[in-house]
Order: C-alpha cells, then structure tokens, then sequence
C-alpha cells in the first residue's frame, strides 16, 4: 500500500512539473520530455533537444502527432532504445519493448482523447483546431485557454502517464 502511494505521488509530481514548464516555457514535447527525464532522474540533454521540434502537432503545424506524447516515446526510446552497437537488434527483443511501452500510452490518450494527433485532440478540448503558424489563429488559441489549462493539462497527463507506466512495469522503485 506504501509503494502505490509513493507511485501515485511521483506521477502526480510528473504532472505538475509537465504542467508547469508548459505555462512557463511552451513546446508541449520539451515540456513533457523535462518533466519525466527530471522526474524518474534520466536527463539526457541530446533527448531533450531533439524534443524541441515535437511542438503543436510537429512544428505547430498541427497534424503531426501530439507534442506531450511524443515526449513520453522520446522518453521510452531514451531508456529502452536500442544503441547503434545493436541496431540490427535481430531477435527485435528491445525493439519489442519499446513498443510494448508505447502501446501502453497511446492506449491512454486514446481512452482520454480518442486520438494521438495534435489537431484532433485540440478539436476535443477546444471544440476547434487551430492553424498555429497563422498569428490570428495562436492568438485566438491561446484566448480560448491554451496556456491557461487546456495544453497544460494534456502535457501534465502525457508526463503522468509515462511515469505511471514506469512504475506499473517495475522500472520505478
């Protein structure tokens, strides 16, 4: 019973931090990649920068897929990837993993949100995508509470729920 509650307190501290950095500093996939390398204690500088493109569905264009949980595959990738001394990987046993883990959050955002991808989660929220490149479209996003909770709260999930995964596998003590 101890060890749920000091699971279920790391989760809950992933959120607030992938929820926090979001309103601080944007770039939903940076946000959530912070939040769980610092969490579980895994920072990897390379990972993180690379996250950097994985903002409003990729570039914020908006149809890629959902920055908050490309950070958490970033992540997964981070600590279960396979090394290039490995790269033909050929029993796929580490491949296996990985995917394995992945599954387990898209299945997440898609019993929340029903999608994976940036725009059709904003539809879900918002009850409208919007086009970030265009400076009308950013502002009317951010009025309608992008920055205030909405985004927010999908980054602090995405964080929350890989770290959950984590510990549901037996990674995090």
């Amino acid at each position: 019973m101890k060890q749920e509650s000091i699971r279920g307190k790391v989760a809950r501290k992933a959120y607030q931090t992938g929820f926090d950095y979001e309103k601080k500093y944007r770039g939903c996939g940076q946000c959530s990649l912070a939040a769980i390398q610092e969490t579980l204690g895994m920072v990897d500088e390379t990972v993180f920068k690379a996250a950097t493109c994985f903002a409003g569905g990729i570039a914020l264009l908006g149809d890629g897929i959902c920055g908050g949980y490309a950070g958490g595959v970033l992540f997964i990738g981070q600590v279960f990837g396979r090394d290039r001394s490995n790269f033909a990987d050929p029993e796929k046993v580490i491949r296996e993993k990985c995917y394995r883990f992945v599954e387990k959050l898209h299945d997440r955002f898609i019993q929340e949100y029903g999608t994976i991808y940036c725009r059709d989660i904003q539809t879900k929220i918002f009850g409208r995508s919007y086009y970030l490149k265009d400076p009308d479209q950013r502002m009317k996003f951010e009025e309608a509470g992008a920055h205030t909770y909405k985004c927010l709260d999908v980054v602090g999930k995405a964080a929350e729920w890989t770290v959950e995964i984590f510990t549901q596998e037996g990674h995090i003590k």
